[in-house]
């Protein structure tokens, strides 16, 4: 048999693009750092866990149901968020994470030639997912850290079909507020479809931050993205979910994979939504946590952004890769954000004091 190239038949765009390399577990970090704990400050996950409701789901799950196959399209938990916000079951679709339904609606409204708009420093994933499809990433720098609503909208061209708007933004935590978002909503005039991620949307108290549920029905061409990932502390079993008026959910339901979302995913978020007592305590939790390294931070000079959301950043003085190195030995795992586009910034997640006392401890020693 003849040998081909395999490069013949990868297309152009898929030539250019990097994968992305995880970390690895963290007992494979504990051997290669020789250190006996690990603080995971790098994901933005939830120290209290889920809720202990979901908890008792999961502990309790019969193993005999891992034979089944799950609710193809999530009917239970589609129902549990129909009444929770006010909608109609079909006004959900829920993928295997937030980043499952980014795809979704890409596949829906993209195809070669046109292209995508977000920020040059927000979620990567925006990006990387039109990227590898073989769509157009535009990207408008940031101002003040903040997204840039008329920057986005100078790159709106006919071939414009999604704007990702990230609120609050990851790395930065800063938000559009109501008013700026429904201006920004108007000016697009149903040009292109928004996004707007709310994954932290359940850790934000500001009364002006907008509930982009709400405007769905108001306006047919927005799209709103939400987790459980972050609050509700169920990463690990990968569940996120979208929502908008019935027209563009119906588009959009047309590229969805069922059976993607697995049957412990979907019994624990059918739960975890309605406990609001979790949301406060985590909230407590951040606020806790914020206040404590904001003022450490301040002690030993290092500048930080912080904002909405359970993180924040941290400038430093040195390599952002070589700082998460020598923090590593202490045992504390950072997000480094040369990937970003913040080259020498880290980004943390707010943690237990413990955390957050081993981490200030950490930047002391390197810095």
């Amino acid at each position: 048999m003849r040998r081909h190239s395999l490069q013949k038949l990868m297309p152009e765009y898929i030539k250019n693009f990097e994968a992305y390399t995880p970390s690895k577990p963290d007992a494979e970090l504990a051997k290669i750092y020789n250190c006996k704990k690990i603080y995971r400050l790098n994901n933005n996950e939830n120290f209290l866990g889920p809720p202990a409701a979901a908890i008792e789901v999961i502990r309790k799950f019969d193993p005999k149901r891992a034979a089944l196959y799950p609710s193809g399209d999530s009917l239970y938990l589609r129902f549990k968020l129909a009444q929770k916000f006010h909608k109609d079951p079909d006004q959900f679709l829920v993928g295997n994470g937030a980043n499952e339904v980014i795809g979704f609606t890409l596949k829906a409204f993209c195809e070669q030639g046109d292209n995508i708009i977000t920020a040059d420093k927000t979620f990567a994933v925006y990006e990387w997912t039109a990227v590898f499809s073989g769509i157009e990433a535009r990207l408008a720098p940031l101002k003040n850290f903040d997204l840039d609503d008329e920057g986005m909208l100078k790159l709106m061209d006919a071939r414009t079909k999604i704007i990702f708007i990230c609120n609050p933004n990851n790395p930065t935590g800063t938000y559009w507020n109501s008013q700026k978002l429904r201006q920004f909503i108007q000016k697009v005039d149903g040009r292109a479809v928004i996004v707007v991620d709310e994954a932290y949307h359940e850790f934000v108290e500001k009364e002006d931050y907008p509930d982009s549920m709400s405007l769905i029905n108001e306006y047919p061409n927005l799209v709103t993205f939400r987790t459980f990932s972050k609050m509700y502390g169920l990463a690990g079993l990968r569940i996120g979910y979208l929502a908008g008026n019935h027209e563009i959910v119906d588009i959009i339901r047309r590229t969805c994979i069922v059976y993607s979302v697995n049957t412990l995913a979907q019994d624990a978020a059918l739960i975890a939504v309605d406990d609001d007592g979790h949301v406060m305590a985590t909230r407590r939790l951040v606020k806790e946590g914020k206040a404590f390294l904001t003022d450490e931070l301040a002690k030993i000079g290092l500048p930080y952004q912080c904002g909405e959301g359970n993180y924040l950043m941290v400038k430093l003085p040195i390599d952002d890769g070589l700082a998460y190195r020598k923090l590593m030995t202490s045992g504390v795992m950072v997000r480094t954000m040369t990937g970003f586009r913040f080259p020498n910034y880290i980004r943390v997640t707010i943690s237990s004091p413990e955390a957050m006392e081993a981490l200030i401890a950490g930047l002391v020693k390197i810095v």
